[in-house]
């Protein structure tokens, strides 16, 4: 069984960083691809980043330059570095793989 948690978030003021974890177990985590999706109060979930099983990336627009994802196969984690957020950053952060396999997710509230 795929499980996925999510941990690292938090209250951050703008301009601040974080980083997220998401803990993979239940496949093999070095063969596939692994996102990080958001999902802001009142509004439809948004992709944010995914990282593939050769280490390639691709960003949405709204995050490319200031965050940053990344894999650790032997800890079978995937991690997000969020740098110089902004408060439309503030959302629910979850991370995905293969068959729609999402985690519960992590707060991430950007406000000061």
């Amino acid at each position: 069984e795929v499980q996925l948690v999510e941990s690292g978030g938090g209250l951050v003021q703008p301009g601040g960083s974080l980083r997220l974890s998401c803990a993979a177990s239940g496949f093999a985590f070095s063969n596939y691809y692994m996102s990080w999706v958001r999902q802001a109060p009142g509004k439809g979930q948004e992709w944010v980043a995914t990282i593939y099983n050769n280490g390639n990336t691709d960003y949405a627009d709204s995050v490319k330059g200031r965050f940053t994802i990344s894999r650790d196969n032997a800890k079978n984690t995937v991690y997000l570095q969020m740098d110089s957020l902004k408060s439309d950053d503030t959302a629910l952060y979850s991370c995905g793989t293969f068959g729609g396999s999402r985690g519960r997710g992590t707060q991430v509230t950007v406000s000061s």
